[in-house]
């Protein structure tokens, strides 16, 4: 592969860094200001990825196309497309107790594209291993995706307008799919586990969650029942 100088594609998001903060705090004024969101997202997360460490990431990126068959590169990442490419540079992940209420939240984010205030880089896509949940998500207009390792989460990457480079992706997931995440996250981030065994039990606690998750929403569902009596 060519050698690629990345420093200059870098600077270009350092010195565009105030527009990512700007949507950044723009989505958060959502969330906490907003009646409907707030009354739906338990807690939020959000970072900004680490710039010192970006050129690695993007150089192993890379590498890693470049091995890919010749149909299933993307091609290299660089000073002319990194916007298009890193679109996580800001990142929000909002928090809900059960998946009944991801109807709601979807259409409260889609309130604010269908009126120009937010506008989708690409369309919102579902990682989920159920089945029936993808259905669900397949409803909404939400295409559903399917990790190896079982991954759950919505993801969203919004910008601040149609004709905007500037890119901030939002995760959308339950508290259960939250604790999984954060499990697999500490044995394969940056670099995946090589350990077959813990990739295979991070499947079983996947489905763990995932009974979890349903039974959540069981209760919900339970409760709502009984108070319309």
């Amino acid at each position: 592969m060519e050698n690629i100088n990345l420093d200059d594609a870098i600077k270009l998001i350092k010195d565009d860094m105030h527009s990512y903060e700007l949507l950044h705090d723009k989505f958060l004024s959502y969330i906490n200001r907003d009646p409907e969101l707030k009354n739906l997202v338990h807690s939020y997360k959000s970072r900004f990825k680490d710039l010192d460490h970006l050129k690695s990431k993007i150089e192993r990126k890379n590498h890693e196309d470049s091995l890919l068959p010749e149909d299933e590169q993307k091609g290299p990442i660089t000073q002319g497309n990194i916007k298009e490419r890193i679109t996580d540079i800001c990142g929000i992940r909002i928090l809900h107790l059960y998946i009944g209420q991801f109807e709601a939240i979807h259409k409260a984010l889609m309130k604010y594209v269908d009126s120009g205030e937010l506008a989708l880089f690409e369309p919102p896509k579902a990682y989920t291993w159920d089945p029936e949940y993808s259905k669900t998500f397949e409803a909404l207009g939400v295409s559903p995706k399917l990790k190896e390792s079982f991954y759950t989460s919505v993801h969203y990457v919004f910008k601040p307008r149609a004709d905007s480079n500037i890119t901030c992706e939002v995760q959308v997931r339950t508290l259960f799919e939250e604790v999984w995440g954060e499990i697999d996250h500490t044995f394969n981030y940056p670099e995946p586990s090589k350990n077959k065994v813990v990739q295979e039990q991070l499947k079983v606690l996947a489905r763990v969650v995932g009974a979890g998750t349903r039974l959540s929403d069981s209760i919900f569902e339970l409760n709502s029942l009984q108070d319309a009596k």
